[in-house]
């Protein structure tokens, strides 16, 4: 059984509200770029904007992506590998990402 405060998180949790603001593409790249510069997530850069409480740094700093079964065989094809073979995939994805990073911005490799 859980404890009492356990259960006050999760209602607060529960009563939480999520909020959609239209704004210009403009004001919304000046958030994301701030928040990347800044090491957060854009929900965490409009709470700081606004003097709310956010974390300091992500939890789980990673980049997703959706892939379909056709971009699997399409990797696949470009890495030479097999298209169920998605742990090896993975692995040439994130060597591609990484060798794009450092030369996008040569001055800040892992």
């Amino acid at each position: 059984m859980k404890k009492q405060s356990d259960w006050s998180r999760e209602y607060k949790a529960v009563r939480a509200v999520q909020m959609a603001f239209d704004l210009s593409s403009d004001i919304q790249r000046a958030f994301r770029v701030a928040a990347v510069m800044q090491d957060l997530n854009p929900s965490d850069m409009v709470r700081k904007v606004l003097g709310l409480s956010y974390r300091k740094k992500r939890a789980r700093p990673r980049l997703t992506v959706t892939l379909h079964e056709d971009d699997f065989v399409a990797l696949a094809e470009r890495y030479d590998l097999s298209p169920e073979d998605r742990a090896a995939i993975r692995e040439r994805v994130s060597k591609e990402l990484g060798t794009f990073a450092k030369t996008f911005l040569p001055d800040h490799g892992d």
